[in-house]
């Protein structure tokens, strides 16, 4: 049985005026299906607007679709009993885009990772802190961190926070929505190593989201293609994808910018051949 099993979901926005909500909703998601097997990552790929947040947010228990199903080993996550449903919110965590809004400012390293473990686990004062000393330390931080408030750490480093935070429990799926995007180049390359560390160190799940195929392809065994609402294609290899015919995959292919800007009006000459 796979870890994540998303059946044929369907979700849909009304349309907005100023005063109500009226019209025909919006289909953001279309008959999605999908599996993630345990200590794998499914890559999501698709352009802004293609549904990859909302299918992230479904997943999490965010969002409710109006048709089909999110199995949880087995069970689905918005008609499970109480505890169940408890035990997956555990089990399921999160690490989004904006590393500062995911956070208190108030809160202290300290207090933001220890709000889940406070919620979930019976710890002492001093099992908790050398709790959460272990994990600023496995995510690349130390002890020194512990009382620094979030507009003191750098996007990268608060973004090692939000991953310490999201890994206390000991989760056994993390959903990373664009967890790398805002971030430059040598930070993404340093979290995505530590990301696939981590995956190792704790046999995790992701469902990573990404724009950025280079990045999809840095940690995930898998990748979809979602496009307009709908998963147009699904990859088990690299090759796969550089070798697609699909107009949508052509066209993300094309605009992969070469390493060196020096390179990139030739990449784009190549592309549009």
């Amino acid at each position: 049985m796979s870890l994540l099993q998303v059946k044929e979901v369907t979700h849909s926005y009304g349309s907005r005026t100023f005063l109500n909500w009226k019209g025909r909703p919006k289909k953001v998601l279309s008959d999605i299906s999908l599996a993630i097997e345990e200590g794998t990552c499914l890559g999501m790929l698709g352009t802004s607007g293609a549904g990859k947040s909302t299918l992230g947010k479904v997943i999490l228990g965010m969002e409710r679709p109006q048709n089909g199903k999110i199995l949880f080993q087995g069970h689905d996550i918005y008609t499970a009993d109480k505890h169940t449903r408890q035990k997956i919110r555990r089990d399921i965590q999160a690490v989004f885009q904006d590393s500062y809004s995911s956070v208190n400012p108030r809160m202290t390293a300290e207090r933001i990772i220890a709000e889940p473990l406070e919620n979930y686990e019976k710890l002492t004062i001093a099992e908790l802190k050398r709790t959460i000393v272990e994990l600023l330390e496995r995510v690349g931080l130390s002890e020194e961190d512990l009382k620094k408030y979030p507009h003191q750490f750098s996007g990268g480093q608060l973004q090692r926070i939000n991953i310490a935070r999201a890994i206390s429990l000991k989760p056994k799926l993390i959903v990373l929505d664009e967890s790398v995007s805002s971030l430059d180049m040598v930070n993404q390359t340093l979290i995505l190593e530590l990301l696939k560390e981590l995956k190792e160190d704790f046999g995790l799940s992701y469902f990573f989201i990404t724009h950025d195929i280079k990045a999809a392809y840095t940690i995930s065994d898998t990748v979809g293609v979602l496009e307009k609402g709908e998963l147009v294609e699904h990859f088990d290899s690299k090759e796969e994808f550089f070798t697609s015919e699909h107009p949508v995959v052509k066209e993300m292919r094309g605009s992969i910018l070469a390493e060196h800007p020096r390179f990139r009006s030739i990449r784009t000459r190549v592309s549009q051949t």
